[in-house]
């Protein structure tokens, strides 16, 4: 054996000349052993090998370990506050890339065999400013499909199936953001009710992938089919030029809180992995139980490890954090966006070309930060979220009961320009993330269905989930076989949608709403593995109507980059890379401070004009009319402009071919949208001063931070809609 004096680092099972070397991190554990079991039965234990220790590293070195070898862990160390070591345990290795299950219902790292040809597909590398989130579940979006065999039906072979890749591809998104993959398990409370953990927020492994997605065949080949039908997945989207992100559950993991299974880290140094109290109970800012701390070198190496190997080695391209603020908390609690972890996450060589998306908040101390997180990160933009369903629906319904709305255009227009009073960094607009829904709360159809959320399906008695959605049912609760209801809705829907793909920074579409999936008014849907969330590939008319809108929406803003630009504009110099934004009222006159402010005034123009660096000029004209009554709007007068060509009306599920002159007086229908591309160009030799009239709109305050909700026991937190 070769003598280590030290290890200040454990890397799992490596490879070595004559067998396999493995190490472990703990700093309390006082002796570790490796505990070989029988590959066909996976519950018999055959021999077990002392390990030596290094410094914090268990080592040990062996010729025992081929592809398909079933092994754990014995770990045993102090008793006392915030120590759970119990040798009579199998453990699992924190690195462990396979896991399986035995007849008795515990788990067994596997030594799996990691050969895979990728054929030379490249990865899409697809610019952040021309990316288009399509947020999946990897079972619900196929388990319904009637375009593939039955045994690939919810599984990764079914995600990378032709057919799957045709609709995406049609569809216009270009990178699917998978939910949890990484092994999970259900919460003991739900197996106990006779349910299931769904969305995958309760992970075992930060390394292996979810066995349960993979093909009956590739589960049951023991050498490493799941690896093999996963990478599969991935080689073939990426041959698509579609790319590939995960949903990726660090915060927490699936030994809950006290009394919760112990599995890993909680048997190999539970002190040294989790948060815990002076009196050694866990901490939780989850909602799960515990919550990982990363103040400490151990955790943050295994979220780079973990990170790194789905990167390079799985083909993953991008990761959205779960519950973010948990990963740059120090010791002493604090949010930090100096946090160690989140910048060895952005400065990691091996993760250079990964997209990173954070959950800005927590249920920890001052938990919302938005617009917190370190350059390299995008952020999901809450505020985005709650402006325009204030805008379009909190006050629509305001006015069908004879009050005011509370939302003027002024917010609309900041976060429909990029958030500039919230991101602050040197990324611009691309830092938000921008989103009307996602896998937590209402779908875009039940946002317009209901105003209260239905959960009772879920077992907590309707506890559970957030009260404040920010919704409207247009007077019918639920269905209804009402034709003006149900057509008030589609234009509500469209017009949510239109604003989410007019808008600068990256959009993300949560699976279905692209043609109006319903989950009737469940909005915390997490332990339903049902075709409740499952995705439906028969449509209504209606629904055919409303995919069809969606995919022109992101046709022309893929064919327009003034609507996506990298970075923010400036009143006074033109910016490469960034958008000039003319803000209009409904007389086609920039805007004035009273425009702004009056809430009750509620018809904006936004004029952009792309300052392009590698894609053509353009300009766009797009209309919101917020009032619950038609108005006439007068198109602007921008320099060089011949013609404004409509390309998409929210008030109709078609729109006609309309060209009008600059100046034109048009008939806007209440609450409603319309996007033009503007023809014609400025004035060659003009001074950029005068091209256009630049005009910011004002950023109105961040708002106050919201208090963090708590979520239901065990799953995941709900949206913090303040």
């Amino acid at each position: 054996m070769v003598q280590v004096q030290s290890l200040e680092r454990a890397r799992g099972l490596e490879r070595i000349e004559g067998g396999q070397r493995l190490t472990v991190w703990s700093k309390h554990a006082e002796r570790m052993e490796l505990r070989l079991f029988d590959p066909h039965d996976p519950d018999w234990l055959l021999d077990a090998i002392p390990m030596q220790r290094r410094g914090d590293v268990f080592l040990v070195e062996t010729d025992r370990l081929p592809a398909g070898t079933p092994y754990a862990l014995g770990v045993d160390g102090p008793e006392g506050p915030g120590h759970a070591f119990d040798w009579t345990r199998n453990t699992l290795p924190p690195h462990a890339r396979g896991i399986v299950r035995t007849p008795h219902g515990q788990y067994r790292a596997t030594v799996i065999d990691d050969a895979f040809d990728w054929g030379g597909a490249p990865r899409p590398d697809i610019p952040l400013d021309q990316q288009v989130l399509y947020e999946a579940h990897v079972k619900g979006l196929t388990k319904l499909s009637p375009h593939m065999p039955a045994e690939l039906r919810g599984t990764y072979a079914g995600l990378a199936h032709p057919s799957t890749i045709r609709y995406l591809k049609d569809l216009g998104v270009t990178t699917v953001q998978l939910l949890p993959v990484h092994l999970f398990v259900s919460e003991q409370r739900l197996i106990q009710q006779g349910r299931v953990n769904y969305w995958g927020y309760n992970t075992l492994s930060f390394f292996a992938p979810h066995g349960a997605y993979a093909s009956r065949r590739a589960q049951f080949d023991g050498t490493g089919g799941v690896l093999r039908e996963f990478k599969g997945m991935v080689r073939l989207l990426h041959e698509a030029g579609l790319e590939v992100a995960l949903d990726v559950v660090y915060n927490h993991t699936s030994e809950e809180g006290a009394g919760g299974p112990p599995s890993s880290l909680r048997l190999i140094d539970n002190a040294s992995y989790y948060r815990v109290h002076g009196d050694g109970s866990l901490i939780d800012w989850t909602g799960c139980g515990n919550t990982v701390d990363f103040s400490l070198p151990a955790a943050q190496d295994l979220v780079i490890d973990s990170l790194t190997y789905w990167h390079r080695e799985m083909g993953v391209d991008g990761f959205r954090f779960d519950l973010a603020p948990v990963l740059g908390r120090g010791a002493d609690g604090r949010f930090d966006p100096e946090h160690p972890l989140l910048q060895r996450i952005v400065a990691e060589p091996g993760l250079a070309d990964a997209t990173m998306i954070a959950e800005p908040w927590d249920l920890g101390p001052d938990g919302w930060k938005t617009g917190s997180f370190p350059a390299g990160f995008s952020e999901w933009n809450d505020r985005f979220r709650d402006t325009a369903r204030e805008f379009w629906l909190s006050d629509l319904r305001a006015f069908r009961h004879g009050g005011d709305g509370s939302t003027g255009v002024g917010p609309l227009a900041h976060a429909v320009s990029g958030s500039a009073g919230l991101f602050h960094s040197r990324r611009g607009p691309l830092e938000s993330v921008n989103l009307i829904t996602a896998h937590d709360g209402f779908t875009l159809t039940d946002l317009v269905r209901y105003d209260h959320k239905h959960n009772e399906a879920n077992g907590e008695d309707n506890r559970d989930g957030t009260d404040s959605n920010r919704s409207f049912n247009h007077g019918v609760e639920g269905r209804t076989e009402d034709v003006g209801v149900q057509l008030d809705r589609r234009r509500s829907m469209r017009n949510l949608l239109g604003t989410l793909l007019v808008s600068a920074g990256v959009p993300m579409l949560t699976m279905g709403d692209e043609f109006g999936r319903s989950q009737r008014g469940n909005n915390n849907a997490y332990c339903q593995d049902s075709a409740l969330t499952w995705m439906r590939w028969d449509r209504k008319d209606w629904q055919e109507s409303f995919l069809a809108q969606t995919r022109r929406l992101l046709q022309l803003r893929r064919e327009h980059p003034a609507l996506r630009p990298l970075w923010y504009g400036q009143s006074a110099q033109r910016v490469a890379g960034s958008s000039h934004l003319e803000w209009c009222n409904a007389a086609g006159e920039p805007m004035t401070i009273d425009d702004w402010d009056h809430s009750n005034d509620r018809t904006m123009q936004m004029l952009a004009e792309s300052t392009p660096l590698h894609e053509g000029y353009s300009r766009v004209l797009v209309i919101f009319h917020g009032s619950p009554r038609d108005t006439l709007v007068a198109t602007p007068l921008p320099d060089g402009a011949t013609e404004f060509e409509l390309l998409w009306d929210s008030a109709a599920d078609h729109h006609d071919d309309e060209r009008i002159a600059p100046g034109a007086r048009i008939a806007m229908p209440a609450m409603s949208m319309r996007v033009y591309a503007v023809h014609g160009v400025p004035v060659a030799g003009e001074p950029a001063a005068t091209v256009m009239v630049l005009r910011t709109p004002p950023s109105p305050p961040v708002p106050e931070e919201p208090a963090p909700q708590t979520p239901s026991a065990g799953a995941a937190p709900a949206q913090p809609l303040a």
